[in-house]
C-alpha cells in the first residue's frame, strides 16, 4: 500500500507527485494516456506555437517602416500544425517526466487506460484485469476536457482539442465563445487570413475580465478584421451546407445563421469525472467538478483534488501551487489553504492581454479605490516599437495605498502583469511601486507611469502655482505625451 496515489499526469499530478517524494511518502502516479496534461499536449504549448506564427505574420506590415525590403510571407498551414506539434514533442524530451518521477522514487504507470476507485482505498486501472493499487491517501489531478454543446449538428464542430486534426486553412470560421481560448483562436486564425466570426453569449468578449480589457480588445479585433457577435440567446443547430456548414443561432428573439467552411466550440472545460467511480469513494461532485474546501480536501476526509478538476481557477500555475498544498496536506496534515488572490493570468492575443488581483468595478464594489490608466502610447518603448496599441490599468486601495489589481492590454501585457502580481505579493504600496527603477526603454515602465499617476492623485498636498502651465498641470515624467 502506497501512503499517496495521484491520478493524472499533467502539471497538477506531477508536481503533486514530487512534493509528496520530497516530503518522504510513498508514491505512485497514475495517468491514463500520455503524460503531461492538456496544455502540454494539446492546449497552451501547441496554440502558443500557432501565436508566434501569427506574430511573424503580422509583423511583416511594419517592414517598410524599419528599413526591411521583402515580400509577405506565405502561410504553409500543414507546416505550421507540424511545427506545433514538433514543439510538444520537445517540451517532452526537454522535461523527461516518466526519468524524473522514477528518479525522485515515485511509481509510475502511464497508458494504462481510465482509472476508478473500487473502494476508499482502491484504484482499479484499465479494464476489469487491471492491475489494483492501494493507498492511504489520494490526490486527484485527472484535468478536464473541451465542452461540446448538446444541439442538432454538434458533432460537426471541432473543440479547441481535436482542432489539430484540421488539414487545412478553413477560409471560414466561426469560433464558439469569446473567452481566452475563443479570443486566443480568433487573433492566431484571422493573421493567418481566415475569415472569423466570434459569437459570444455574454454583453462583452472577456466576460471574465476588465470592462478596459474587454473594451480595447473588441476595437482591436473589429480593426483587424474579425467580426464580433455578442448577447446571443444560443446556438440551435450547425448542418451541412454547400459553403461548409451553416450555423444556426439567435440573437435576442431573433433567427440568424452563418455559413462558414468551419466551427471551434470554445465554451467551457468540465472536469474528468465519468470514469472515475468516485461515488465508491464518497467523494461529492457538483456542476461537473470534485468539491473541495479551502486546503483541497474532498468530502472523503483522505482524498485530496488539485487543478482543473476543482472547477476554481484553471490555468498551469494554479495547478502546480495547488498540487503543493494538497501534496502537504495530504502527508503532513498541514491544513495549508488554498487562496489564488495574486495569480496573473493572460491571453496571447493581438493584442495580448493580462490580468491580476481585482478589476475596477470589483475593488470598487469592496472600498473606495484609486485608479490610473496609462495608454501605451506613453511609453518610449511602444512609440519606437510602432506599437502603441493598448493601455495599463493599476488599481489602488485609497485606505492602505496597497496595490489591488492590474488590467494590461498591449506588447508583452502578460509580462508586464507580473511586475503588478510580484508587488501585490510583497504587499508593496504604491509608492514603493512608484520608486521602483524600472528599466528604460521597457513595456513595464508603464506600471511605474500608472503608480505615479496614482500617487499624484492621492497626494493631499497642492501643487504650486509654478507647476501650472496655461491652466495645465506639469507632470514630472521622462516618458509622457504632449496631448496628455
Amino acid at each position: 500500500m502506497f501512503d499517496v496515489l495521484v491520478i493524472g499526469g499533467g502539471p497538477a499530478g506531477v508536481t503533486a507527485a514530487l512534493r509528496c517524494r520530497e516530503l518522504g511518502a510513498s508514491v505512485a502516479l497514475v495517468e491514463r494516456g500520455r503524460m503531461g496534461g492538456t496544455c502540454t499536449n494539446d492546449g497552451c504549448v501547441p496554440t502558443r506555437v500557432l501565436a508566434r506564427t501569427a506574430r511573424m505574420l503580422r509583423d511583416y506590415e511594419y517592414f517598410d517602416e524599419y528599413g526591411l525590403i521583402g515580400e509577405r510571407p506565405q502561410l504553409d498551414f500543414q507546416a505550421v500544425m507540424s511545427q506545433a506539434q514538433e514543439i510538444v514533442y520537445s517540451i517532452h524530451e526537454k522535461k523527461q517526466l516518466i526519468e524524473h518521477l522514477t528518479e525522485a522514487g515515485v511509481e509510475v504507470y502511464t497508458e494504462v487506460g481510465p482509472a476508478r476507485f473500487v473502494d476508499p482505498h482502491t484504484v482499479a486501472l484499465g479494464n476489469d484485469d487491471g492491475p489494483r493499487l492501494e493507498a492511504r491517501g489520494f490526490i486527484l489531478a485527472v484535468g478536464g476536457h473541451a465542452r461540446r454543446l448538446d444541439f442538432p449538428g454538434a458533432e460537426l464542430a471541432y473543440t479547441h482539442s481535436d482542432m489539430w486534426n484540421l488539414r487545412e486553412l478553413p477560409r471560414s470560421l466561426a469560433i464558439i465563445g469569446a473567452a481566452a481560448t475563443g479570443c486566443q483562436l480568433a487573433t492566431i486564425f484571422n493573421a493567418f487570413g481566415s475569415d472569423v466570426t466570434l459569437l459570444e453569449v455574454a454583453p462583452r468578449i472577456l466576460p471574465g475580465e476588465d470592462d478596459s480589457v474587454s473594451a480595447i480588445m473588441a476595437d482591436g479585433f473589429t480593426r483587424r478584421g474579425i467580426s464580433i457577435i455578442t448577447g446571443i440567446s444560443g446556438i440551435e443547430r450547425i448542418e451541412r451546407a454547400e459553403t461548409g456548414l451553416r450555423l444556426s443561432y439567435r440573437l435576442g428573439d431573433e433567427p440568424r445563421q452563418l455559413d462558414v467552411e468551419t466551427v471551434i466550440m470554445a465554451v467551457g472545460w468540465p472536469g474528468n469525472l465519468e470514469s472515475l467511480a468516485l461515488e465508491r469513494a464518497g467523494v461529492e461532485t457538483a456542476r461537473g467538478y470534485i468539491v473541495v474546501d479551502d486546503t483541497l480536501r474532498t468530502s472523503a476526509p483522505h482524498i485530496y483534488a488539485a487543478g482543473d478538476i476543482t472547477g476554481r481557477m484553471m490555468l498551469v500555475q494554479t495547478a502546480s501551487s495547488d498540487a503543493r498544498i494538497a501534496a502537504e496536506n495530504v502527508v503532513l496534515g498541514a491544513g495549508s489553504r488554498s487562496e489564488h488572490r495574486i495569480v496573473p493570468h493572460g491571453g496571447f492575443t493581438d493584442p495580448e492581454y493580462g490580468s491580476v488581483g481585482l478589476t475596477e468595478a470589483q475593488a470598487r464594489e469592496r472600498e473606495a479605490v484609486a485608479v490610473a490608466t496609462v495608454p501605451y502610447g506613453d511609453i518610449d518603448r511602444a512609440v519606437i516599437d510602432s506599437l502603441t496599441e493598448g493601455l495599463c490599468k493599476l488599481i489602488v486601495s485609497r485606505a492602505t495605498r496597497r496595490l489591488l489589481g492590474a488590467a494590461i492590454v498591449g506588447e508583452q501585457a502578460l509580462e508586464v502583469t507580473q511586475v503588478v502580481a510580484a508587488g501585490m505579493a510583497a504587499n508593496m504600496t504604491v509608492e514603493q511601486l512608484a520608486r521602483l527603477e524600472l528599466a528604460y526603454p521597457t513595456y513595464a515602465s508603464v506600471v511605474g507611469l500608472a503608480a505615479r499617476r496614482i500617487l499624484r492623485d492621492l497626494d493631499s498636498t497642492p501643487p504650486g502655482a509654478e507647476w501650472h502651465v496655461l491652466g495645465k498641470r506639469i507632470t514630472v515624467e521622462w516618458e509622457r505625451r504632449e496631448d496628455v
